[in-house]
């Protein structure tokens, strides 16, 4: 993998390596706007407890950053399968971000149900 990328087997049809782009892109927006909900979330969300704010955020936060950081691991992982023409293979980032969001929504749910029931 240290090798440039433009260098590994042959070019490959436009057409795959442009969506394989906007794959990367859409996984990058997905990033953003996690990272941007959980700011928001930090400045943003009043619960009795401040340090409630953070506890929903930086998960949050984290998940963006680690998904952005994935989603640049995976493009090259496919751009470089889409060169030596070997299948594109598996990617676990759609079960990340699918158990990630649900695990936030509970959260999120529960320490609202527990602000509201110590107002």
């Amino acid at each position: 993998m240290g090798e440039e990328l433009s260098q590994v087997g042959e070019e490959p049809d436009p057409r795959f390596t442009f969506a394989n782009e906007r794959t990367f892109l859409a996984w990058n927006r997905t990033a953003l706007a996690l990272i941007g909900g959980g700011l928001a979330a930090a400045e943003l969300l009043e619960f009795e407890v401040a340090a409630l704010r953070l506890v929903l955020a930086l998960p949050v936060i984290a998940l963006g950053t680690v998904l952005a950081w994935l989603g640049y691991r995976r493009w090259e992982a496919s751009e470089r399968a889409l060169r030596l023409g070997l299948p594109l293979g598996y990617s676990g980032l759609v079960r990340l971000l699918a158990i990630g969001v649900a695990v936030t929504g509970a959260v999120a749910g529960i320490l609202a149900l527990v602000d509201f029931l110590n107002e």
